[in-house]
Parts: C-alpha cells; sequence; structure tokens
C-alpha cells in the first residue's frame, strides 16, 4: 500500500470532508478521490461510506489507520537514524510558535543553531497551539512550542512527545498612570484579552469572576505586544506573562494574582522523531535558554 495514500486517509479523518483535505494539501477534489478510490481496491475492502453531506471512515478504514500510524511512525525513526549516521546536522526543521516565546525564546537559540549548525536551515511560522499542534500530527511541522493555562488542559495526542521547559507566572499588568490597582478594584476599567474561544480568554474571564466582577473587555487580540502597548498607555488592563517582560517594563505595575498561577510552556514532537538529531539538539537548546530566560526575568 501506498503511504501517501494512507496519509491522504488520514488527514480525511482528520478534517471530515474530501473538499477540506484537498484545499488543506493543495489537491483537486477529484485527485483525493481517485487515490482513495485506489486504496480501497489495494485493500480490497470499503474505506468510506456517505454521512449526509459528509463521508466517514468505515471500521475497516480504522483498523488500517491504527496500523498506519505505527508505519509512520518506523518510517519517521528510519528517517532520524539515516540522518543521525552522518556527522553533520543537514536538513529542514520545521517549527511552529506561540508568539511570546517566538519573541523571548526563540532568537538567540536559532543563532546558536545557526553558529553550531550551518547545514541545518530551520523555518519557524508563528501559530497558537490550538492550530500548531493538529498541524504537527499531521506533518506540517517537525516541533511544536506550545503554551497550557491553569484549569485549562490540552488534549493530549497519543503519537505526540511533550517536554515541559518552564512554567512562565501570569501577572496583573496595570498602567502605571492608574496607581496600585488590586484585582477587584478593576470592575470597572476596561480590559484588553485574547479572543473568544481561546484558553488564555477563559482563564482570563475565569480569573477576573473568582474577584467577583465581569470584565468590561473593549480590546481583542492576538498580539500579546498590542494588549502590552495598551497597558502601557493608560488604555487597558491586562492578564500577562512574565516571558513577555524579557526586556524589562515601563510605565507597567505588575501585581501577583492570587495563588501565583502559571502557564506551562513546552515543546511537542511526533513520537517516531523523538531521536531526530536536528529534533535532539534543537530541544536542548531550547531547554537551556528556557532556564537562563527564567532566572532572569524581572
Amino acid at each position: 500500500m501506498d503511504l501517501h495514500r494512507l496519509r491522504l486517509l488520514r488527514e480525511l479523518k482528520r478534517h471530515g470532508t474530501i473538499a477540506a483535505v484537498a484545499q488543506a494539501m493543495s489537491y483537486s477534489k477529484s485527485t483525493i478521490s481517485a487515490q482513495l478510490s485506489q486504496l480501497e481496491r489495494e485493500t480490497g475492502v470499503q474505506l468510506l461510506e456517505p454521512a449526509g453531506r459528509r463521508v466517514k471512515l468505515t471500521n475497516q478504514a480504522e483498523i488500517l489507520l491504527s496500523h498506519a500510524e505505527v508505519i509512520f511512525e518506523h518510517v519517521e525513526m528510519a528517517k532520524g537514524e539515516i540522518a543521525a549516521s552522518f556527522e553533520e546536522i543537514v536538513g529542514t526543521l520545521r517549527i511552529a510558535s506561540f508568539q511570546t516565546a517566538a519573541l523571548s525564546l526563540l532568537p538567540s537559540v536559532l543563532k546558536r543553531m545557526e553558529r553550531d549548525h550551518p547545514r541545518l536551515r530551520i523555518e519557524v511560522t508563528e501559530l497558537e497551539p490550538e492550530r500548531s499542534l493538529p498541524a504537527l500530527l499531521a506533518q506540517e511541522f517537525d516541533l511544536v512550542l506550545a503554551e497550557e493555562f491553569p484549569g485549562h488542559p490540552q488534549v493530549r495526542p497519543a503519537g505526540l512527545d511533550r517536554d515541559d521547559l518552564l512554567m512562565d507566572r501570569m501577572r496583573l499588568a496595570t498602567p502605571s498612570v492608574w496607581g496600585h490597582q488590586a484585582l477587584d478594584d478593576l470592575a470597572l476599567r476596561p480590559w484588553v484579552m485574547e479572543p473568544e474561544g481561546t484558553a488564555q480568554r477563559a482563564w482570563a474571564v475565569a480569573v477576573c469572576r473568582s474577584a467577583g466582577f465581569e470584565p468590561d473587555v473593549r480590546f481583542t487580540a492576538t498580539d500579546v505586544l498590542l494588549h502590552a502597548r495598551l497597558v502601557e498607555t493608560g488604555l487597558a488592563a491586562a492578564l500577562l506573562p512574565d516571558l513577555l517582560w524579557y526586556e524589562g517594563h515601563e510605565r507597567v505595575v505588575l501585581c501577583p494574582l492570587p495563588g501565583n498561577p502559571a502557564r506551562s510552556i513546552y515543546t511537542a514532537v511526533r513520537r517516531g522523531a523523538i531521536g531526530q538529531s536536528a529534533v535532539k539538539t534543537f530541544r536542548q537548546a531550547i531547554k537551556d535558554e528556557s532556564i537562563n530566560k527564567e532566572s532572569s526575568v524581572p
């Protein structure tokens, strides 16, 4: 059986429709359908059945995919062993990272990797964990830098390996022109938060509600630098991580939150890629940088 066709079947399970698979993989719908039909002929069983306007995998397709995941993992392990047989780390390492880690952790690590492994090409995409982790499983990336907020644990797919880097403390950030403000003083103040539906927004709203008020969210943005700017200019309060202030802070008062909550920052890779030289080397470099940054954040 062709591995590419097996991957198409896996993507169909992930996306739910042939049209979505075609869009995600830049193929035509007819090409996807033809490849899956060929896979059915190779296996000798029906793999798909209608489900309204969608299709769903048959029991036989689910059995096939369970074995295919093992095959994918072993193929990736074989590639890793081949790469490790060379003295120099070469190739391309594709990384997805959320914004704060990309700002505070990655630059030094990328310079170190460029110096020590000049033939390794590293590509970085800024992407939130809600999108980057599924993309990692789909082999769009080789490593993901992700975050997890207190009380909002993420689903941990069986095919991924997680390595915790550091606990990044979250604090109340208010404009210095407001003077010292406790959390329960801010019921009538404007707030900036992440968009609804994100783990960050759910966590931040829960913190405010635990203090007895519903936050007046006047500004919504995924860009934490914009959050910080709105605080600095006296326009809003925010709940922001310590790593954001890796270069210090002015015009902002930072206060601890009840219970000193912290988000967990970690790397994730596919289980079959754990032993790959580029992945192992980058993971160690980012861990070293995390230790240094955690001890230096003001």
